[in-house]
C-alpha cells in the first residue's frame, strides 16, 4: 500500500517511480482534485502538464482519466515548464497540475497543483483533504464516476512566449551572448520559443530533453552543477550564463567571468526595475535572502514586506499585500503581472533586460546589489531539531545588540551579522543561512552556530 501522507509534501506531491507514486495514485489524485476544488461547481475543468521525464506521460494521463471520471473536462497542455503551467492555468482561468519532480533525481516524479488563477495549493488549502480522499480511494477503491468528461488538446507554447515578451521588451537592448544550461530539462523547450528572434544569441547546453539527466542533475543550487555553464561561458566569450532547474521555474546566472550571480542580488536588482515601472510598490522578500534586499527597496522608494520560505507563504503574502514582486534566496521569483507565480523564466529577462540596457558587463552591474557575504545554506541531520534550535536561541538571548524572531525558525540578528536556522519539513535536517559585512566576520558566526549544531547532529551535510 502506498504511504500517501510521506508522498504528499507541505506544497506538492512527490515520490519515487513507481514505488511511492503510480498511475493509481495520479487518478485518485486527479478525482480528489476535482472534488476539494470543487471544480464542478466552478470552472468545469482542469489544465495539465507534463514535463520530459519517461513516468510524466503516463501520469498525466491518469490524473486526466481521474478528473474525467468525475465528470469535469482536461485541457491537455502537453510538454511544459511548471511556469508554462501556471501561465496556462491564468491566463485560461483554471486550476491546474503539472507532472514533475523538479530538481529531483531521475528515479523521482511528483504534482504540483494550483488553483484557478494559479493561485497556490498548500497543505492549508487543499492538499491535506486530497491526500485523504486519495487513501481512502486507494484502500477501497474509486467511487464510480460519470466519465463524462472531455479531454482536449492545447498547445500554449507559443502564447506563453508572447506573453513574457509583453512584460519584458528586449528588442532595444544591445547584442547580447547568452550560454543558457537547461540540464536536459523544460528549458530545452521553453528558451528555444522564447528567444527564437530578437538581440539574444543564446548558446545552448544539454538542451534535449531526457529525463535521465545524462549530463548533470537539473538542479542548479548545487556548484557542481554549473561547472559546465561556467566552463562555456568562460569558453565562448559570453556576456551571461543561465541555467534552469528540471521543470524550469527557477533561474541561476552566471556573470562573463563565469561567476554565480547570487539569487539576492537577482532579487534586488529586479525590484528596483519593478518599483521604476510601479512607484512606491511592495516587494517581499523571504527571510533569507539578503539584507541588501530590503536596502534597495527602501532606497528606491518601495515598501519591503519579509516573509518565510516557501512558495504557498509567498503567494499568499502576495495576495494579501499586492506586492508587484517577490524573491527568494532559492531562485524563485514571483511577479504580480503573472498571476502572482514563480517565473524562472521572466526574471532571467529582466536580467537580461538591466545588462542589454547600459554597457557595463555584468559583473560590475551585479556588483551593486552584492553588499555583503553569506554562507549559503548548510543541512546538517539532527537528532531533535527543536531542542538543538532551542539550544542555539538560549545562546544568543540576552545578548546585547541582538535580536530574535521566529517568523519562519529562528533568526538571530546583530548590526554586522545575521543568521536563520529552519528544520526541514521533509527529512531531519536544519538548514543554516549566516550573511555577515565581511568574510571573517561570517565564517566566525557560520562556524561558531555550526559548533552549536553539531554538537547534537547526527551528521553533518
Amino acid at each position: 500500500m502506498v504511504d500517501v501522507a510521506g508522498i504528499f509534501k507541505a506544497y506538492d506531491v512527490r515520490g519515487v517511480v513507481p514505488d511511492q507514486l503510480d498511475e493509481s495514485v495520479a487518478r485518485a489524485t486527479g478525482a480528489a482534485f476535482v472534488e476539494v476544488l470543487d471544480v464542478l461547481g466552478g470552472p468545469g475543468a482542469v489544465v495539465v502538464g507534463y514535463d520530459m521525464r519517461p513516468s510524466s506521460p503516463a501520469l498525466a494521463a491518469a490524473f486526466a482519466e481521474g478528473v474525467a471520471s468525475t465528470g469535469a473536462d482536461v485541457i491537455d497542455i502537453g510538454l511544459a515548464s511548471t511556469d508554462q503551467l501556471y501561465f496556462a492555468s491564468g491566463r485560461l482561468d483554471l486550476p491546474g497540475a503539472m507532472f514533475t519532480a523538479s530538481h529531483n533525481p531521475a528515479q523521482y516524479n511528483g504534482i504540483k497543483m494550483c488553483r484557478a488563477g494559479a493561485a497556490p495549493v498548500g497543505s492549508d488549502s487543499g492538499l491535506r483533504d486530497i491526500a485523504d480522499l486519495v487513501a481512502k480511494a486507494l484502500t477501497e477503491g474509486p467511487s464510480a464516476g460519470s466519465t463524462s468528461g472531455h479531454i482536449t488538446h492545447k498547445d500554449l507554447l507559443t502564447a506563453y512566449a508572447d506573453h513574457l515578451h509583453n512584460l519584458v521588451d528586449l528588442s532595444g537592448i544591445r547584442p547580447l551572448t547568452v550560454v543558457v544550461d537547461a540540464g536536459n530539462g523544460m528549458g530545452g523547450h521553453t528558451v528555444p520559443a522564447v528567444f527564437a528572434e530578437g538581440p539574444v544569441t543564446i548558446v545552448p547546453l544539454y538542451f534535449e530533453l531526457d529525463g535521465s539527466f545524462p549530463n548533470h542533475e537539473a538542479n542548479p543550487l548545487d556548484p557542481k552543477n554549473l561547472v559546465d555553464l561556467q566552463a562555456k561561458v568562460r569558453e565562448t566569450g559570453a556576456d551571461l550564463g543561465l541555467a534552469f532547474d528540471g521543470d524550469a521555474d527557477r533561474c541561476f546566472v552566471v556573470d562573463e567571468k563565469g561567476d554565480p550571480i547570487s539569487p539576492s542580488a537577482v532579487t534586488g536588482a529586479v525590484a528596483v526595475r519593478e518599483l521604476a515601472k510601479h512607484p512606491g510598490s511592495t516587494i517581499l522578500h523571504n527571510l533569507i535572502t539578503s539584507k541588501a534586499v530590503p536596502e534597495l527597496i527602501a532606497e528606491h522608494g518601495g515598501t519591503a514586506v519579509r516573509t518565510r520560505v516557501g512558495h504557498s507563504n509567498i503567494k499568499q503574502k502576495m495576495a494579501e499585500t499586492d506586492a508587484v514582486f517577490g524573491g527568494e534566496h532559492s531562485a524563485h521569483y514571483y511577479f504580480r503581472d503573472f498571476w502572482r507565480a514563480d517565473t524562472g523564466m521572466l526574471a532571467a529577462l529582466h536580467v537580461l533586460a538591466a545588462l542589454g540596457e547600459q554597457d557595463k558587463p555584468a559583473s560590475e552591474l551585479f556588483a551593486e546589489y552584492e553588499r555583503y557575504v553569506a554562507s549559503g545554506e548548510i543541512n546538517n541531520k539532527v537528532e531533535d531539531a527543536a531542542a538543538t534550535v532551542a539550544a542555539i536561541e538560549d545562546t544568543y538571548s540576552g545578548v546585547d545588540g541582538v535580536t530574535v524572531d521566529h517568523l519562519d525558525g529562528l533568526t538571530v540578528s546583530a548590526g554586522q551579522w545575521w543568521f536563520n536556522v529552519r528544520a526541514s519539513n521533509t527529512e531531519p535536517l536544519l538548514r543554516l543561512n549566516v550573511e555577515a559585512a565581511d568574510r571573517p566576520e561570517m565564517e566566525r558566526v557560520r562556524d561558531e552556530v555550526l559548533a552549536l549544531i553539531t554538537g547534537a547532529s547526527v551528521e553533518e551535510n
